[in-house]
């Protein structure tokens, strides 16, 4: 039986094959036997990932009630259903609810995020069993399965492989490595060498895009490193954001006051009426001062938020994730495919003593050759022997192809081959006519032994064979003996001079391919090793990178000026990464472009990680796990982190973060982790939400000061009626119509106010800010101290007067509320100064308009149902009003103007 439990994860790259097999059980040429599967798949289960059963659908609507001021809310309407007021308990009851399903239905309906990983290693699969080869589902693999891969195959399992022909895989959703990994049968490996460098390993999810492989299964399911990135994303538990965090303080401290208040009035009214009505005062104080009416603002307010996004090709999964965004003081990007292209790109050419520079984004035929320093078109450089000659090496000695795929190019084969053919196009060289001319007539395909590839050809026009190599320079250079120069003429060979321009390319990221040729006999037919041991003549140097995107340059400009640090967190070179941060201008808080590697993580204890995180900016070579913990060590800063990602290997750090930013194009587990996802794959497109947030909040924080100065002046009005012994000016039902149904009418339109001015000229607002600031405090003290001598002051006026009855009152006292609060809507609300701008010439247009019509219109047509309609009048306690008290009503709410002009010199809406 296999004894997999006694080798540590991190030995399998370092064990010999022998060991392996030994401790499985496994034969190399037999594979096992057809009862020893059926006993591991017992011992080991199917190859595939166990998701953790999400919540029943019951209880996550069960769970919308597990808020502080909806619990109190439901235990109101309890008291009024035991005192028999019946349709008291059912608005009350009725309110409570409409918050719960709203909340319900805007929740993720499930977590996809482990089905999403098991979609990505199910596939076939070819195995040797009991001595033969044949297909099987991968869920059918077993630890000590026999596995073959082939060109064009998905991995199915982690194998440790023990035989390989040219064998190159794309890890690049598991490790973020932008090239596909050349593997080999190497065990002399270190323990600690990262996946990205494993090269005797193939993990499940890989890709294979040239040669062949045989390898031996060590871990299947969730053993496999896909399924340990999936146990950290169940052990992620669903975090909350910063908004939610500020609400949930907002509400714990505003219950604590209110149940004060209300033990206070109870208390108060026994002493001074009967039980029942004593409870009536408490309720209706609890129903005054809670707005029940705010979780679903913000609702509307974060949606409103998410279509707006959308239009700017981000898409919200998760509502609070707008409101979030804006907050973000970190984003923390992966590198390929999301700072960069994804596609590589020749940036360099050195050939004849001269250096060329190539313009051009990826595999997009279409950008210049110049000689460096100059803006020279190509064809004045094309008489340039070398620089011709060295082009047409890397077309010919070239396994890959360009393709045009619906709108865009795309390379089948070796990104770093189809770099090399798109340069070549730029350069003026056809594929089709090139190959015609030189037909191929033997090849040798690259080996990581050799590090080099070479193709044998004909020319039709020349009468000549030649022999055309690329690979790395310590393979070729030893066996070059002299240069070609412009003139096509042979020099001496410099290799001091070269090696020093090699250099020189490295340490920009290039990735750096030496160019050869040798002429041969006419009489060759086929070509090996022994051809290439000397004689051959250096034609030059090509250098590529997988380039940064120009607007996600832009974007991170955009960022940094706003006070949001950019860190690059990828599974790439510490130097490819370094020296794409540099070109984008990616730097620390003083200016500095620090790097890490994953190796200098893993020594790190937590405080010297902490240190890191915050001096460094760039962090390479990263494993899964490590990502992870740079988000939390950001996130112990006090931090607000954004992480963007779109690989397998970014999964557990998306769902980590306080907002996780999939790219469109990315893996569906990526996808399913985050937060927000990117339909254009635009790092750029992360500026605009940002901003989009940051306005997002400016609109919830004017929400605020609209609905609780209301709640405020209720509250005042039922205590100091109770300690002074009057009646009641406002009942708990009217409360809340008050705090539902007219407030969230005139709450609304705010939610579509514009983004002001210059939102993206400050730095993140402090993420220990609370909702109510001082200042803020004071406005909604003075606006509820007012609304308090609004309301009682009406009441006992219309009371004291010939014609005035309680209910009247009632109604006159609200009515006048309503008046003031339109009058205060429109003084935080940017109507009036984008109206006033205007009228003085300004060309801007007035946004937001329509809804904040709507809105007053709304709350106008409720107040007349409120007063006129009979049957409200039954259920609210109401009265009919005339168009006289109508106009009495309004001249009272007049001196709102004066409070709401004082409260917006201290507090600014804006």
């Amino acid at each position: 039986m296999a004894n997999i439990d006694s080798v540590p994860q991190t030995m399998w790259h370092q064990l010999p094959v022998s060991k392996i097999f030994e401790r499985l059980a496994s034969n190399p040429d037999r594979g096992l036997a057809v009862d020893e599967i059926a006993k591991r798949q017992r011992e080991f289960g199917l190859n595939e990932l166990i998701a953790k059963k999400g919540k029943p659908g019951w209880l996550k609507f069960i769970l919308q009630f597990n808020q502080p001021l909806l619990i109190i809310l439901v235990c109101a309407g309890a008291i009024k259903a035991l005192l028999g007021e019946w349709v008291n308990a059912a608005v009350i009851w009725g309110v409570t609810t409409t918050n719960a399903i709203v909340s319900y239905f805007q929740e993720a309906q499930a977590e996809d995020a482990i089905s999403a990983l098991a979609t990505s290693i199910v596939t076939e699969a070819t195995v040797i069993r009991d001595g033969s080869k044949t297909k099987v589902q991968s869920t059918q693999l077993v630890p000590g399965d026999i596995v073959l891969l082939a060109s064009g195959d998905k991995v199915p399992a982690d194998l440790r492989l023990f035989k390989t022909r040219d064998l190159q895989i794309d890890e690049s959703a598991l490790t973020g490595e932008s090239v596909a990994v050349e593997k080999n049968i190497d065990s002399e490996l270190e323990p600690e060498a990262p996946l990205a460098e494993r090269t005797n390993m193939a993990y499940a999810g890989g890709f294979v895009t040239f040669g062949q492989g045989i390898g031996i299964a060590i871990a299947t399911g969730n053993h496999t490193e896909t399924g340990k990135i999936s146990s950290l994303i169940e052990q992620r538990t669903d975090l909350t954001t910063p908004l939610t965090r500020k609400f949930n303080q907002f509400s714990q401290n505003w219950l604590f006051f209110v149940l004060g208040m209300a033990t206070l009035t109870f208390a108060v009214g026994l002493g001074q009426r009967s039980f029942k009505d004593a409870v009536e005062a408490s309720i209706a104080l609890i129903v005054g001062a809670i707005p029940e009416g705010l979780p679903a603002v913000i609702t509307v307010t974060l949606a409103i938020g998410v279509r707006r996004m959308a239009r700017n090709h981000a898409i919200i999964r998760k509502l609070p994730a707008v409101e979030t965004l804006g907050s973000a003081t970190v984003i923390c990007s992966d590198k390929t495919g999301t700072l960069t292209e994804n596609q590589m790109t020749v940036q360099v050419i050195d050939a004849g003593g001269l250096t060329y520079t190539v313009t051009g984004q990826g595999y997009e035929p279409e950008g210049q050759i110049s000689l460096e320093g100059t803006e020279d078109p190509t064809d004045r450089l094309v008489p340039n022997t070398a620089l011709s000659e060295c082009l047409l090496t890397g077309l010919l000695c070239n396994d890959s192809q360009l393709q045009r795929a619906a709108d865009k190019w795309e390379i089948v084969g070796d990104p770093t081959e189809g770099a090399l053919i798109v340069s070549a196009l730029k350069a003026g060289f056809d594929p089709a006519e090139t190959t015609s001319e030189y037909p191929r007539l033997d090849s040798i395909p690259f080996e990581s032994q050799f590090q080099y590839m070479a193709t044998l050809h004909a020319s039709r026009e020349r009468g000549q064979k030649t022999i055309y190599i690329k690979g790395a320079a310590e393979a070729l250079l030893p066996r070059c003996v002299a240069r070609l120069n412009p003139a096509g003429n042979l020099d001496p060979l410099d290799r001091e001079s070269i090696e020093a321009r090699i250099d020189a390319i490295a340490q920009q990221g290039l990735r750096v391919l030496t160019f050869a040729k040798k002429s041969v006999s006419a009489s060759i037919q086929s070509i090996d090793h022994a051809d290439l041991e000397a004689d051959l003549v250096f034609l030059g140097l090509q250098g590529s990178i997988d380039p940064p995107r120009p607007a996600a340059i832009a974007a991170v400009r955009a960022c940094q000026a706003a006070g949001i640090q950019v860190k690059m967190i990828t599974g790439d070179h510490l130097k490819t990464a370094s020296a794409i941060a540099r070109r984008m201008g990616i730097r620390n808080q003083v200016k500095q472009s620090i790097a890490y590697s994953g190796a200098d993580l893993s020594r790190m204890n937590p405080s010297d990680l902490a240190n890191a995180v915050t001096q460094g900016v760039v962090f390479a070579r990263v494993a899964p796990e490590q990502k992870l913990r740079l988000v939390e060590a950001l996130q112990s800063r006090g931090e607000i982190v954004a992480m963007t990602g779109d690989g397998v290997n970014d999964a557990p750090a998306l769902k980590q973060a306080d907002i996780g930013i999939a790219m469109g194009s990315g893996t569906e587990v990526s996808k399913a982790a985050a937060d927000m996802i990117l339909t254009d794959d635009n790092f750029a497109s992360i500026g605009s939400a940002v901003e989009e947030g940051r306005a997002v909040y400016q609109n919830l924080i004017k929400a605020i000061c609209f609905i609780l100065p209301v709640n405020g002046g209720e509250s005042m009005t039922i205590l100091i009626s109770t300690l002074l012994g009057r009646e009641l000016p406002i009942l708990s039902l009217q409360i809340l119509w008050l705090n539902m149904l007219n407030s969230i009418a005139m709450t609304v339109p705010l939610a579509f106010e514009p983004k002001s001015t210059g939102v993206m000229k400050h730095p993140p607002r402090p993420a220990t800010e609370q909702f109510l600031t001082a200042n803020r405090i004071k406005r909604i003290l003075a606006v509820s101290l007012y609304n308090w001598t609004l309301i009682f002051g009406m009441f006992e006026w219309v009371q004291q007067t010939p014609w005035g009855t309680l209910p009247l009152a009632r109604t006159m006292a609200i009515q006048a509320l309503v008046m003031g609060r339109m009058i205060y809507l429109l003084s935080i609300s940017q109507l009036l100064p984008a109206t006033i701008a205007k009228l003085r010439g300004s060309t801007d247009r007035v946004q937001g308009a329509p809804a904040l019509a709507i809105g007053l219109v709304g709350a106008i047509v409720l107040q007349i149902v409120f007063s006129n309609a009979p049957i409200i009048n039954n259920v609210f306690e109401t009265a009919p009003m005339s168009l006289e008290l109508w106009a009495i009503c309004i001249g009272a709410s007049l001196p709102t103007i004066a409070i709401a002009a004082i409260a917006n010199r201290f507090d600014p809406p804006k």
